[in-house]
């Protein structure tokens, strides 16, 4: 397609996309009384408005039921959770029974490396990507910490190669290859957070597994935004928040992948509690615990019922919508974007570079040559919300659900603006 940076051909494509109804679905913060055009759903989703209706539901339940809600409610608490196993399983490539929704992201983490990092004196080493998310290298550390290592000598970085931005799948595998049979584990972000890289994941967990390594992913960037295969990938074990792509509201439950050859195994190393027992022997309360089949042997306690209703409210859009049809508009708005950046670029005195690959998902991270934060400052006030990062990056997310084509034409026009009025 021959895109054009105009007003009227950003309506065509708009015109012509099947997802644009939904951009209905959501409500939009306003600034000087129109809608933002709203670019970090990378780190908080819109709210769908069909959330209210969920939400409510729980708390009239818990109003007029009390604990018989955990029972008798329309969707009982008692089995709420399970309800999004299904639709999260055609979201992230898996079964229904390799899922969970618990907790929160950093703490599921942890809860996986008690089963998926066991170092033993010859195999105790990690391979992450440099720089993760710094909650991944907290957990990370205090994790080696915990088993008596030192984080220096178990944790190894992939670097990417000097003067790029990326990295690249060799190296990555090199490095996988080279510490061998001192591999423990292999964690590392699918979609990096900074530069909006996606890993080759498949590739990546067949070294892993090849070297007799356990492999696992962090999706905070990943889950509602790519193509994910994790089942077919013969990943480990893989965990997401939920409030990013997937729209369920600030700090919500974090889901997780376990690959159903690690379910049923009564000596997995795992930390427990009652609502990993089997149902129908819960309630007798017994001293040994009886796992669930299924990745929910992993919870501890009851679910966060409404921290899961907003969570099953988004999950209704993605099972209308689609994965393949939310990518097909992904590809399409990003590529729309890119073409708008290298526009503008032609005719501000600026430079701007792109420094996410062509493996990418939903984001474009961009090096604002010549311009600081005053930049950032003018796009919030004139209504586009976006993230800035040192020294002088920012991070653009245009969701498919909700982000129009008209949307990144706009924010051409207002970044131009702002850097023409220095």
């Amino acid at each position: 397609m021959t895109f054009q940076n105009t007003l009227e051909f950003a309506k065509q494509l708009d015109a012509s996309d099947k997802l644009s109804p939904y951009r209905n679905e959501f409500h939009y913060p306003q600034v000087n009384g129109k809608d933002v055009i709203y670019f970090t759903g990378n780190s908080l989703g819109l709210q769908p408005k069909r959330t209210q209706q969920f939400v409510d539901e729980v708390m009239k339940d818990w109003r007029e039921l009390a604990v018989e809600g955990h029972f008798y409610a329309d969707k009982p608490w008692w089995d709420y959770h399970e309800r999004l196993a299904k639709g999260l399983s055609k979201v992230v490539g898996a079964r229904p029974k390799e899922i969970s929704v618990m907790n929160t992201l950093t703490v599921n983490l942890h809860l996986l490396m008690v089963s998926f990092y066991r170092p033993t004196e010859k195999r105790f080493k990690i391979i992450c990507e440099e720089k993760a998310f710094p909650s991944d290298q907290y957990m990370l550390q205090s994790q080696v910490r915990f088993h008596g290592l030192d984080p220096n000598d178990a944790i190894v970085e992939v670097k990417k190669r000097e003067g790029e931005h990326a990295w690249r799948t060799e190296d990555i595998i090199q490095t996988i290859n080279e510490v061998g049979d001192e591999l423990a584990l292999v964690l590392m972000g699918g979609v990096n957070y900074y530069n909006g890289q996606v890993l080759d994941m498949e590739a990546i967990t067949k070294a892993g597994k090849d070297v007799g390594a356990f492999v696992g992913w962090d999706l905070a960037h990943g889950a509602g935004n790519i193509k994910l295969d994790l089942h077919d990938w013969n990943a480990d074990f893989a965990a997401w928040c939920s409030y990013k792509y997937m729209n369920s509201g600030p700090g919500n439950a974090s889901g997780i992948f376990v690959h159903e050859r690690h379910l049923g195994k009564e000596d997995i190393p795992r930390f427990e509690g009652w609502w990993g027992t089997k149902k129908e022997t819960r309630f007798l309360m017994k001293p040994e615990f009886d796992a669930i089949e299924s990745a929910d042997a992993w919870q501890l306690s009851n679910p966060p019922i409404l921290s899961i209703a907003p969570y099953l409210a988004s999950l209704d859009i993605f099972d209308e919508v689609g994965m393949d049809a939310i990518i097909e508009k992904q590809k399409l708005i990003v590529a729309y974007l890119e073409f708008v950046l290298q526009e503008i670029d032609k005719e501000v005195d600026s430079t701007f570079e792109i420094i996410t690959p062509e493996a990418r998902g939903c984001q474009l991270s961009v090096f604002l040559h010549g311009e600081g934060k005053a930049i950032f400052d003018y796009l919030m006030k004139n209504g586009v919300i976006t993230d800035w990062r040192e020294p002088n990056v920012i991070r653009l997310a245009p969701a498919p659900l909700y982000c129009s084509f008209q949307d990144m034409f706009n924010f051409g026009q207002i970044l131009k603006e702002g850097i023409q009025k220095k």
